[in-house]
């Protein structure tokens, strides 16, 4: 397949690129888009086969289920049992990084739910996004544009290394500005009424989500540990290794000044890279180091962990190793991505 790509930089003046995009999409073809989180892998959500075509491109497991993007937060109601928590959600934090799963209506096809009788919906706020979906008038079914397991894509350039010849084509639209995927919450229903389940933490933290409900929101046990062989995949990324580069990965839990003096040892008798802090650059050798950021700015931590992960590779280094992150606030995110792109591989330092 030969794919065509096309640089976005204004979606209104460059409306014709958008309309060819949405006409393979509507015509069961597959187009990659950038969001406001990281690119999707995008197609009909309604076509069973566009679905199938995801999963080929991807070299995804059939039973993990899509997410599928929507123009307005209202046009969720088409395609899922909304209700009153979804409507509070959809007022607090769409268009956004936000997914919601709920119960699906017949219109989308089990091929795009991995089988599930629920469907994830999000509104992203990406401008050429909003406008791909809009001009294709169908939800897009968008996976990350990347091959299964390996780090999502935040630039065109990375979505290239793994879709090139695999997709009709790719909208570049720069680097995305997030850099982790969506938020996902999960609406349940018991006897005593409707409660939010996180299934994987995100930009939109659980904090976030609890003050604007003015509620406690339970919290997936899949975030942090590992799925139990043969679980039910309920949520994009809940395997228990996601994420990862070629190179084996291990994230160090200790003390600033103990990590720092591992890697010091590490760097003498490894050929190691590093994804370390600008604070911690002055006291390491050179080669192999891949800065994400100050210490505590989480928020480029993010924006740059996948990139980092990406770049590991090209140093042919025999191992990776990264800090644990925390646990709180955006941690939570970092932790969970970092978790499986190591495999839960943990060294106390």
């Amino acid at each position: 397949m030969q794919t065509e790509h096309i640089l976005i930089t204004d979606p209104t003046e460059q409306a014709t690129d958008i309309r060819r995009a949405a006409c393979i999409i509507r015509t069961g073809g597959l187009v990659v888009f950038p969001t406001e989180t990281v690119y999707g892998l995008g197609g009909d959500a309604t076509n069973a086969d566009a679905s199938r075509r995801i999963y080929a491109a991807k070299g995804r497991p059939s039973d993990n289920p899509l997410i599928i993007h929507v123009a307005s937060p209202q046009d969720a109601a088409m395609y899922a049992d909304t209700d009153a928590l979804y409507d509070r959600l959809a007022k607090a934090f769409m268009p956004g990084p936000l997914t919601v799963i709920m119960p699906r209506k017949p219109i989308i096809p089990l091929s795009t739910t991995g089988g599930l009788e629920t469907v994830a919906v999000r509104c992203p706020s990406h401008p050429v996004a909003h406008a791909l979906i809009a001009a294709a008038g169908v939800p897009i079914a968008a996976p990350s544009a990347n091959l299964s397991g390996k780090p999502s894509p935040t630039c065109a350039a990375h979505v290239a290394q793994d879709m090139d010849g695999r997709v009709d084509m790719i909208l570049d639209g720069g680097d995305c500005e997030i850099g982790l995927e969506s938020t996902i919450v999960k609406l349940d229903r018991d006897g005593d009424g409707e409660f939010l389940t996180l299934l994987r933490p995100g930009h939109i933290t659980l904090e976030d989500l609890e003050r604007a409900l003015g509620e406690e929101v339970e919290l997936s046990k899949a975030i942090l540990e590992k799925l139990p062989e043969g679980a039910v995949v309920r949520s994009p990324g809940m395997k228990y290794k996601h994420y990862a580069p070629a190179t084996p990965v291990v994230l160090l839990e200790g003390t600033p000044e103990h990590v720092l003096s591992y890697l010091q040892e590490r760097q003498k008798t490894e050929r190691c890279a590093i994804l370390c802090y600008d604070e911690e650059i002055p006291h390491l050798l050179p080669g192999g180091l891949l800065p994400v950021g100050a210490r505590d700015d989480l928020a480029t931590h993010a924006h740059t962990l996948f990139a980092r992960l990406r770049e590991s590779d090209s140093l042919h280094a025999d191992v990776v190793y990264a800090h644990l992150p925390p646990r709180e606030g955006l941690g939570l995110a970092l932790y969970n991505r970092m978790i499986r792109a190591a495999a839960h591989t943990v060294r106390k330092v």
